[in-house]
């Protein structure tokens, strides 16, 4: 996806004719904090990931695989971090997966 996951809620809301205060009654938010999710200025919680697949008959993994990218996207850029670092979390979830860790031991 070549937009923020705020852009792409906005799109899907304009494509089905909702507004503002429908689909934030859809998905459990206001509309003014829709608002800001739509333009940037407030981060969309996860927990909205659910309802907002089944608003839109989206896959449900693909939007978090979307909405998990750019947030590290954001980290990364916010951090000036060179491209090195995806190479190097590439390598930390290989050695994650291998060791067995379990989801709940990490405490991030």
């Amino acid at each position: 996806m070549k937009m923020t996951i705020g852009q792409y809620i906005r799109k899907l809301r304009n494509e089905r004719g909702l507004t503002l205060t429908q689909l934030g009654a859809m998905i459990g938010l206001d509309s003014g904090a829709l608002s800001k999710i739509e333009n940037g200025k407030k981060e969309l919680d996860q927990k909205c990931l659910p309802k907002l697949a089944e608003t839109f008959a989206l896959n449900l993994n693909e939007l978090k695989d979307e909405f998990i990218s750019e947030r590290i996207a954001y980290e990364i850029f916010k951090n000036s971090c060179s491209d090195l670092v995806l190479k190097l979390a590439e390598e930390k979830i290989k050695y994650l997966k291998s060791s067995k860790i379990r989801q709940e031991e990490i405490k991030f």
